[in-house]
């Protein structure tokens, strides 16, 4: 969901930075998530990244047969219910619904592809 992945631990630094712009930046622009300013967006981005490491796996083969009905829309469903949970978790992130969370995902998605393509997506070199 966030931004490309980057080697060692300043490309880590970088992809957390940037994911917590793209959460920031999506807090202002969807009604109903709420952001209590950028520190507040760099837990969201790593509560974030966590609970699509650990618990987004976990959803996606839960609900396979769905996402297979619904040609693999309903990912933005799973995708909302992590933004959901990581709400929960967090106190200086709100999302009031689903359908707020499901324009987060969106806006998270754009504004992340944009920043990575802003700045090079990951450090590996062309091979010769």
């Amino acid at each position: 969901m966030l931004v490309e992945r980057r080697r060692g631990f300043g490309g880590l630094l970088l992809t957390w930075l940037l994911s917590a712009i793209a959460v920031f930046v999506a807090a202002k622009l969807v009604p109903g998530v709420e952001v209590d300013g950028f520190g507040a967006a760099l837990a969201a981005a790593a509560v974030l990244g966590i609970v699509n490491a650990v618990v987004r796996p976990i959803l996606v083969l839960l609900t396979l047969p769905v996402t297979i009905l619904t040609l693999g829309l309903f990912l933005l469903v799973v995708n909302a219910a992590c933004v959901g949970l990581a709400a929960k978790l967090l106190p200086g992130f709100q999302v009031s619904g689903l359908g707020p969370a499901v324009l987060m995902v969106i806006a998270v998605t754009v504004v992340s592809g944009i920043l990575s393509w802003l700045f090079g997506g990951d450090d590996r070199k062309p091979k010769d």
